[in-house]
């Protein structure tokens, strides 16, 4: 066990690695109230979508609040408190969620999560994809996905206290057995 001592943790990996269980087991190991904040859209037209969030919604303890937020993250960070432990659950599905935004309004939108986190008075933990693992997408709006995913996670782990990389099973501390990357640019590529 672990008693965990940051203020902005990431927690980042590729598919059912493991990440949102290390993400809920941090949360717990808070001892805070957890607000579950899930950026997922339900939609009735896909079972299988909405099967995969009710595991995710039986797994966590009861007790836990559930907020709901696909698109306004940056207002739920800047109002949390610090007896809050918030759970963001996942960027993946909150950069997806914005795809239709022209590159301004998406860099406007990140400049205001990335304040609210600088600025949270609680504990926040994000949950985010690696999906620039593999071969680049045909596709535009594949290529624009992956491309701001790991930016993202890029500019939030620049001011994390945490960054923990799931894979197979296992969570590895970056910030313990990392190097950061220089800060040369104000804004990353």
């Amino acid at each position: 066990m672990i008693q965990p001592q940051f203020r902005i943790a990431l927690v980042t990996g590729s598919a059912r690695s493991g990440k949102s269980e290390w993400a809920e087991y941090l949360a717990a190991e808070t001892q805070k109230a957890v607000k579950y904040v899930a950026t997922a859209q339900i939609d009735p037209n896909d079972p299988e979508w909405i099967a995969r969030i009710e595991k995710h919604i039986q797994r966590r303890p009861a007790h836990w609040e559930t907020l709901w937020v696909p698109v306004d993250l940056a207002r739920v960070i800047g109002d949390s408190d610090p007896s809050d432990c918030l759970l963001v659950d996942a960027l993946g599905t909150w950069v997806a969620n914005l795809l239709d935004e022209d590159e301004a309004a998406w860099e406007k939108r990140v400049e205001g999560v990335l304040e609210s986190l600088e600025g949270a008075k609680g504990t926040i933990i994000l949950v985010g994809e690696e999906v620039g693992w593999g071969l680049v997408p045909i596709y535009p709006a594949g290529r624009v996905f992956r491309d701001r995913a790991g930016q993202l996670l890029r500019r939030i782990g620049a001011i994390a206290s945490v960054v923990y990389l799931v894979t197979g099973g296992y969570a590895l501390n970056l910030t313990q057995h990392g190097i950061p990357l220089p800060k040369t640019h104000e804004k990353f590529p």
